[in-house]
């Protein structure tokens, strides 16, 4: 890379969250689903991911606080990123000033899909040396110069199957994106300003998906996963920009966690048990008792 390219890089490099990487070592030992739980739901995220022919090329997932979202986004990532097929991720944080921002978010799945291809990075650095200002532009503009057109320039140049690419863009806790909260005192409590601004941004991030991804025909598949609130909301009901594009999944009810939490203390009683030389110190019955009440 010439000393141009390099600079232009550099700029670009100014402009994201490391912190908000799926792999980041400040997200070290991230929460994720433990083996055999949520399988349903992981099932049907991965299904929608794998069918590239599904009209339905968003995804949200919603659910209150304390559903697992999170640890859920974060074993899904790194499934695609075994696969291969994991473009770019973020993952927000109200409580870390450098990924709670709506204007970090294009930069840094900006990068990541630049270092699947030195083209589409050639691409990359090229939007920020022609607008060194791109950063403090709408989202909509950032995610055209920095995500479409390269993309458009990969898919000119023929030189890879598009087919290819890795394709799966997922967006973690989009809620806890505050907006710009450089002047707030207290980023986790928010007035009635600070909050219609953050919830501006974050409508204003689910529009640009639609409008630069959705409309301009891109193979990526997006994973939004956040609370209920209302930029996610609008987006999804009738006239919102998601309404009938986005593949929706509550973590409710309908995923009834019974067969997981059996399924856990079955392995980890199994477990005890080599530790303790003692294979039948637990019985079917006892499980079945505690998964009872872990319902509820």
């Amino acid at each position: 890379m010439c000393s141009d390219a390099l600079a232009g890089w550099g700029l670009l490099l100014k402009h994201i969250a490391p912190n908000a990487l799926h792999d980041s070592s400040a997200r070290y030992d991230a929460p994720k689903c433990d083996e055999d739980t949520r399988v349903e739901v992981t099932g049907e995220i991965m299904d929608w991911i794998q069918d590239r022919s599904a009209p339905q090329r968003v995804l949200c997932t919603t659910g209150a606080a304390g559903s697992g979202k999170s640890a859920l986004q974060q074993t899904i990532a790194e499934r695609c990123a075994k696969a291969d097929i994991l473009g770019a991720a973020f993952f927000c944080s109200s409580v870390d000033p450098t990924r709670n921002r709506a204007s970090t978010i294009v930069g840094t799945i900006a990068y990541q899909l630049g270092l699947k291809h030195p083209l589409y990075q050639n691409s990359i650095v090229a939007a920020v040396k022609h607008d060194p200002l791109i950063f403090s532009r709408s989202i909509q503009s950032q995610m055209e110069g920095l995500i479409v057109l390269p993309f458009e320039n990969l898919r000119r140049s023929q030189e890879i199957d598009i087919a290819t690419f890795p394709y799966v863009i997922l967006i973690d806790g989009l809620d806890e994106c505050k907006g710009e909260p450089n002047h707030i005192a207290d980023p986790i409590h928010l007035d009635a300003d600070d909050r219609c601004q953050a919830e501006d941004r974050q409508a204003e991030l689910l529009a640009a998906i639609r409008h630069c991804i959705l409309n301009n025909d891109l193979p990526f598949r997006v994973f939004v996963a956040s609370r209920p609130e209302w930029a996610v909301r609008t987006a999804l009901e009738p006239g919102g920009y998601l309404h009938r594009v986005a593949y929706c999944i509550q973590l409710s009810d309908k995923y009834d966690a019974s067969g997981d939490t059996y399924r856990y203390l079955q392995r980890r009683f199994e477990y005890i048990g080599l530790r303790i030389g003692n294979s039948q110190w637990f019985t079917e019955d006892s499980i079945k008792t505690l998964v009872e009440a872990a319902s509820g």
